[in-house]
């Protein structure tokens, strides 16, 4: 409701009320919780309060039962200056439980022992009690704030003096009786692990995955294990901050002396086990055996496959040596043809050679006077050298078909295009000698003779840079002048011209992604291409007839694939094996080289002896233009 309004003062609308909305609350923390758990079991506040302090865990809900508590009969002769030394769980009566004991236990037989021993209760005992810490009953209170404390109870239990450090030796005894000798050692130790669970030795049918499960988990032994409760000094007692930091240091070092004596302990424990350990032995043997018996099968495997990829080779060789022969003789009896048809086409061209002269002489070359025949006779010997054997048919029966005249007009016309072919290609010479000279000028001007670089001289600058590598002494004369041993042509090539080509080559490949061996394999290409294609339209003149002049022989011969490095050693291994003096030493080498025949293998020979002397030779002639 609104508070009425005070006299004087005036009432008025300012905005219109917004509807009424519904907002979902969902109710979350631990308060919500708390009320939650309340409400299910039907408890009240103090109720709940209750049960939660007296559960906060399962260990201390645990009570000590009197069979785990025994008093020490000595525990009234402790001293306490020595408290260092003494059994805190015998001090408090349980020594039967000692690590395993919880915090609730640990305050039970605290309590117990406070029962029986107080000042106070010997006193009203009319027992004799000493004054200060000088009574024994300061063993006890000091004996419950080191247990009832996690960290000082870990280092006490790191130095538990009932804790055996004994570690079994590698003893024909313990692989006799391995799992009574290691088992309990294996568990017992099992107690400073950091990680858990912790593998158990386990049995003779332990599987392999278990075994080697054990033995990861040891030999990565992570071990929480400290021995500050050993340390000989209190920093707390040092005079000054320089003094506490010299004492922390030297526990530091005990310390860490300790620790590295401890893992080297539990090391030499799982290795003592691992040679003892009868399972070891087995699954090696097994593994033993499981190996031999793969190696039986890959070795029986491999030499079936042997087997059966030489009796295809030997297959392939007889196929092979069929082919080969068969070839042979069609080659013979193909070239045995081309002979005969290059025969008779020599004969047919000697005929109408000699046809045409006659004719022309019979009518007085169709020219008068004696000056004139000359000419005549010079123009008609020009075309019988120049014209194919079609165009010599064709020229005499246009002069033997007409009168004098005609034939006249024929040998004219025929006369006036050989002269203008034979302009043409002068204007082509002294043109392609004009580019020439200009080339050499350039080239001059860069350092070169300027004489252009055929594929040839190419293939033989890129063998030499092969051959003659980076280190060489007087590297590009040697390559210079093995160039120039090796050329078809009369072009001598100077180291420098060598070094430029070489740069202009590098920088092209930069350029372009071409390299020297990618321009030297199309030029190659490209010239068995054109064999190949010539070859092609001779084989299709031949089964056509004769239609143009055949000036030298048609056969051509395609060399073998290159050698790779596998065939290079197999050939310089049988080359060592067979020395010179072997009765059929070609035919073995042959044998030893696959896919290789005597042939091959002969001239391959060759070549690397023409190699090395050019070698040789290079070298030598560069040292004799020093």
């Amino acid at each position: 409701m609104l508070p009425e309004a005070r006299e004087g003062d005036q009432t008025m609308v300012v905005a219109r009320l917004s509807a009424p909305t519904t907002i979902h609350v969902e109710p979350v923390g631990r308060w919500f919780e708390a009320y939650a758990h309340r409400y299910r079991h039907k408890q009240t506040l103090s109720q709940h309060e209750s049960v939660g302090s007296s559960s906060s865990s399962e260990e201390d809900e645990q009570d000590l039962r009197d069979e785990d508590f025994k008093e020490d009969p000595l525990l009234t002769s402790l001293d306490p200056k020595d408290v260092k030394s003494q059994d805190h769980y015998a001090v408090l009566g349980i020594a039967k439980l000692r690590y395993r004991a919880t915090h609730a236990q640990i305050k039970q037989a605290y309590k117990r022992i406070v029962l029986r021993h107080h000042p106070d209760k010997r006193r009203q005992a009319g027992q004799a009690v000493k004054e200060g810490d000088d009574d024994y009953y300061s063993c006890i209170t000091k004996a419950y704030q080191l247990l009832s404390n996690k960290a000082t109870r870990r280092a006490f239990d790191s130095v538990d003096p009932e804790f055996d450090d004994f570690v079994p030796s590698n003893s024909s005894s313990s692989k006799e009786k391995f799992y009574e000798v290691f088992g309990p050692v294996f568990s017992s130790n099992a107690r400073w692990s950091v990680k858990k669970p912790v593998p158990k030795l386990g049995t003779a049918d332990s599987t392999y995955e278990e075994v080697d499960h054990l033995y990861s988990f040891w030999y990565n032994f992570d071990s929480w294990r400290e021995f500050s409760y050993l340390d000989e000094e209190d920093k707390e007692k040092g005079e000054d901050r320089e003094e506490r930091r010299w004492i922390e240091k030297q526990n530091k070092a005990a310390r860490q002396k300790r620790k590295k004596e401890e893992m080297s302990r539990i090391l030499k424990l799982v290795d003592n086990a691992y040679a003892c350990d009868p399972r070891i032995k087995k699954f090696k043997e097994d593994e033993k055996r499981k190996k031999e018996e793969e190696k039986r099968a890959k070795k029986e495997a491999s030499r079936k496959i042997a087997e059966e990829k030489e009796r295809q080779r030997q297959a392939e060789l007889e196929a092979e040596r069929k082919q080969k022969e068969k070839e042979e003789e069609e080659a013979k009896a193909k070239a045995l043809v081309a002979k005969k048809e290059k025969e008779a086409a020599k004969k047919q061209l000697k005929k109408e050679r000699k046809r045409l002269r006659d004719a022309c002489k019979t009518n007085d070359y169709y020219v008068e006077g004696e000056s004139d025949t000359v000419s005549m006779m010079e123009a008609i010997e020009k075309l019988c050298n120049r014209l194919e054997i079609t165009s010599l048919q064709e020229l005499n029966e246009a002069m033997g078909a007409g009168s004098r005249e005609e034939a006249r007009s024929a040998l004219d016309k025929q006369i006036e295009e050989m002269n203008a072919d034979i302009r043409r290609e002068e204007e082509e010479r002294i043109a392609a000698e004009r580019r020439k000279q200009q080339e050499s000028v350039r080239a001059k001007e860069k350092g070169g003779s300027g004489k252009p670089w055929s594929a040839e001289d190419l293939a033989l600058l890129v063998k030499a840079v092969k051959t003659f590598p980076a280190g060489t002494v007087s590297r590009w004369e040697v390559i210079a002048a093995f160039i120039n041993d090796h050329t078809s042509t009369d072009i001598k090539r100077t180291a420098k011209e060598v070094l430029n080509k070489t740069k202009t080559l590098q920088k092209t490949e930069e350029k372009e992604s071409l390299s020297l061996r990618t321009e030297v394999n199309k030029a190659a290409y490209e010239r068995l291409e054109k064999s190949t294609t010539e070859a092609a339209s001779i084989k299709k003149a031949e089964d056509a007839g004769i239609s143009e002049r055949f000036d030298a022989p048609s056969a051509y011969q395609f060399k073998t694939g290159p050698w790779t490095a596998d065939e290079q050693k197999c050939l310089e291994q049988a080359l060592r094996t067979y020395p010179a003096g072997t009765a059929d030493r070609w035919d073995l080498i042959a044998e030893a080289v696959p896919g290789r025949s005597k042939k091959d293998c002969m001239v391959r020979y060759k070549e690397l002896v023409e190699m090395v002397k050019a070698k040789k030779s290079a070298q030598a002639a560069a040292k004799g233009k020093k």
